[in-house]
């Protein structure tokens, strides 16, 4: 009876000492960071305007601005890692990656592999349209002709909010509808803000910029499951830029419009 005892006792501090190690070695990557002074952030270098290579050759974009932020707050130097939407959650699991910022939804299937800082920007649908026609609320859209996706999040946000007398011109896919736009058919166009950016990129002589949001649905930093210390570090450089107004400016420079409120 007593070595039965001992041996579920010896047992039961065997499973404590497993758990503190593997807790221990959790919370590895902010001590692994501050320890070699180096970050490696995934980011996206197809999906403008998040994340995009220059005429540089260099990445850019709205993510590349919040990785080299989160890095310099840090005080650490940055290896800036190109990811695809199929492979950078594998990035944080095999630890290739401390972060992952590239326009990262969080739902609760990620949820299960990964943790989520707070949202750091807006990822949205919305109305875009050359900058001298006036659109200031959706009462405006009446009169006018707009291009959208049929089926697509963005025509079935827009049907709902559209005022009578809105010609809502639907397309079979993307690239007809932005095309159309582009080529005159609408004045203004409906579509996700990666979308609308590739075009405005590739078409500047039409002076497009954002009018109006139909929906939103904002990005999350993504962080190795259980690294606690990292993710409540990058969570509070994310609330103090939030507050210092750097997380609005850079929404503007590369959406077009502020962040505004953002979820915890």
């Amino acid at each position: 009876m007593k070595l039965s005892k001992r041996l579920v006792l010896s047992t039961a501090v065997a499973a404590s000492l497993l758990t503190l190690a593997g807790a221990s070695h959790a919370q590895a990557a902010l001590d692994n960071i501050q320890k070699a002074k180096l970050i490696k952030i995934a980011i996206p270098t197809d999906f403008p305007p998040y994340g995009f290579v220059g005429i540089d050759l260099k990445p850019q974009g709205l993510d590349i601005d919040m990785a080299n932020f989160i890095a310099a707050k840090m005080g650490v130097k940055i290896e800036l890692m190109p990811v695809t939407s199929a492979n950078r959650i594998a990035y944080l699991q095999t630890k290739k990656a401390d972060l992952v910022i590239s326009t990262l939804g969080k739902n609760a299937e990620r949820e299960k592999v990964i943790d989520f800082t707070s949202a750091y920007s807006p990822f949205f649908q919305g109305i875009y349209g050359p900058k001298n026609i006036s659109v200031k609320s959706m009462a405006d859209l009446a009169g006018k002709t707009v291009a959208a996706t049929r089926g697509a999040l963005e025509d079935q946000e827009l049907t709902k909010v559209a005022p009578v007398g809105t010609d809502i011109k639907r397309f079979e896919d993307n690239n007809a509808t932005v095309s159309a736009f582009v080529a005159g058919q609408t004045q203004l166009l409906a579509t996700g803000v990666s979308v609308a950016g590739v075009m405005m990129q590739k078409n500047p002589q039409l002076n497009t910029e954002y009018k109006l949001l139909l929906k939103d649905s904002p990005n999350f930093i993504g962080v190795g499951k259980g690294e606690d210390a990292l993710r409540t570090k990058v969570n509070a450089i994310i609330a103090d830029a939030k507050k210092s107004g750097d997380i609005d400016k850079m929404a503007q420079k590369w959406l077009g419009r502020p962040a505004g409120q953002l979820p915890e």
